[in-house]
């Protein structure tokens, strides 16, 4: 016996299909909303707060709004290239807001921790060597930047084939990508990350930190790239390992 069409049980198998885009589910509109709104506000406003210490005081600390602009400006593009390039895995999580914590927002407040400290203790102090602190912060100014233009230009070349956590399965939609940015580098996401983290720290003048993020990226990666192409070489077999001799990570001792 089928129920009415107005009934709360035909109502609600009508609703099922869509459930996931409810508040509380994995692809909450809501929730995506909210957090796109927060990443835009904490991006202007670090930017209006970086141009007026930059124009009005000689203070350092315009660093810290850089780095929070750039944080900003990173999840936002983790979630919109999913969005737009791999539609049917994106989720909240692809904004990776929570993504390794809490090790990962223990890592960001330690890094604005040493900036702000630092610059309010020894107000006068610089930490480069032979007065190389303004070549310090272009080459980091420099790293985020192409950092993070290589990690999303990977993730929209890579199109459903990029995933943020590692895939133990071979999909239909799974390719080898051979050409774009992956033609002279293997994993140029991870690349893009790795040096844009490191850049971040540059800029900041963090020593700690940038020794720190370093070695603990260099850890991170070296492990995920062993564990995903063990996984490639068997989705892909000899054309993986072909590639995998023709192509470097381009990160020191990762996948050689």
């Amino acid at each position: 016996m089928e129920s009415p069409p107005d009934s709360p049980v035909a109502q609600s198998a009508q609703m099922s299909p869509d459930r996931d885009y409810y508040p509380g589910q994995t692809k909450s509109l809501e929730g995506i909303a909210v957090r796109s709104f927060c990443l835009g506000l904490a991006l202007a406003s670090s930017v209006i707060t970086m141009v007026l210490t930059l124009v009005y005081t000689s203070s350092p600390l315009w660093r810290l709004p850089f780095f929070i602009g750039a944080l900003s400006t990173f999840h936002f593009l983790e979630f919109w290239t999913t969005a737009k390039y791999n539609t049917p895995v994106v989720s909240i999580g692809s904004f990776l807001l929570t993504a390794n914590w809490p090790a990962y927002a223990i890592a960001h407040t330690a890094a604005m921790l040493e900036c702000f400290l630092t610059n309010l203790l020894f107000p006068n102090r610089s930490w480069a060597l032979f007065y190389s602190g303004h070549i310090i912060l272009l080459v980091g100014c420099i790293l985020v930047l192409v950092g993070q233009f290589v990690r999303s230009a990977a993730m929209i070349q890579a199109g459903q084939s990029f995933n943020h956590t590692v895939q133990h399965r071979k999909k239909d939609t799974h390719a080898l990508v051979t050409t774009g940015l992956y033609s002279f580098m293997r994993h140029p996401a991870y690349f893009g990350f790795f040096y844009w983290g490191i850049g971040t720290q540059m800029v900041l003048g963090n020593p700690f930190c940038f020794f720190a993020y370093t070695v603990v990226l260099w850890q991170f990666f070296s492990k995920r790239v062993i564990h995903e192409e063990a996984l490639l070489t068997r989705f892909f077999g000899d054309e993986y390992l072909i590639y995998k001799r023709k192509v470097g990570t381009l990160m020191p001792f990762v996948g050689n």
